[in-house]
């Protein structure tokens, strides 16, 4: 599960934090916040930006 924090600091900066999303995921997941905000963004990428996002898949042989 995917979680944003918003921190606004005593200048009124505000950071938003990803946690929960792998790859460019976050991106999609902020930029209504950015564009809300005003658009002009500073990155900071997490170690979880560069981590690629995994999925399951299963394989079923039929014996016929």
């Amino acid at each position: 599960m995917e979680e944003i924090k918003v921190t606004i600091d005593e200048k009124g900066n505000v950071k938003l934090t990803v946690f929960g999303a792998k790859g460019p995921k976050c991106l999609q997941l902020t930029a209504e916040m950015e564009r809300l905000l005003g658009g002009e963004v500073d990155r900071e990428f997490t170690s979880e930006y560069y981590q690629q996002e995994t999925t399951e898949s299963q394989r079923i042989k039929d014996k016929a």
